[in-house]
């Protein structure tokens, strides 16, 4: 029996409400929506030159911060303005801010978002990237319903696509000189996985 498809049938992916407020926890870090007076804390690796090497950005000063994702602060949506969702990454041990995640570009027809995270240099070494990332993901699916979830790297940036890899990610291609990025042409890793993968890609805590 020959099934037939409707090309003009809507998406069958549904976003449901976003949280009042998104607050995670794991073994060794806290998740939680950022504010303004975590903005001086951030310059401490934001505007740090080799972080910002494979970064759509330059260093950045609280000014730079600000205009940058000021607009998206204790937003917990990622429909709308400004569409995304960002989260600083606090050790629990003595409550440094290490670093921040943010869920953003949703595209609503395909149940699709993107990753991207940004770590204090020394926190690296320790596990701290995949610990926030991974539960970053679980909410993704979780509390947000995603059905895929994507990250877009430099190719030169080895150690987040080391990071992708230990999350599970898939590798779904290397874009060859797709853009002038920061003096040069640069490629671009897409790594994606999806929900339905996940709970098998997930790496252990």
């Amino acid at each position: 029996m020959t099934t037939t498809v409707d090309p003009a049938a809507p998406s069958p992916f549904h976003l449901p409400p976003a949280p009042a407020d998104l607050h995670l926890e794991t073994e060794r870090l806290e998740l939680r929506l950022l504010g303004e007076s975590d903005f001086a804390a951030m310059t401490a690796y934001r505007g740090d030159p080799e972080v910002c090497r494979y970064l759509p950005f330059a260093p950045q000063s609280v000014d730079d911060i600000r205009g940058r994702i000021g607009r998206a602060i204790g937003n917990t949506s990622l429909e709308g303005e400004p569409g995304a969702v960002v989260v600083g990454i606090v050790r629990r041990e003595d409550g440094l801010l290490i670093g921040d995640l943010v869920l953003f570009h949703l595209q609503p027809e395909h149940g699709t978002a993107e990753v991207g995270w940004v770590i204090r240099p020394d926190a690296s070494g320790r596990g701290y990237a995949t610990e926030a990332v991974r539960a970053l993901l679980d909410a993704a699916f979780g509390v947000y319903g995603l059905r895929r979830v994507v990250a877009r790297i430099d190719a030169e940036n080895t150690a987040s696509a080391r990071l992708a890899e230990r999350l599970g990610m898939r590798l779904e291609a290397r874009l060859v000189e797709n853009e002038w990025y920061k003096g040069r042409w640069g490629d671009e890793l897409d790594y994606a996985v999806l929900a339905r993968e996940w709970p098998a890609a997930r790496p252990a805590a």
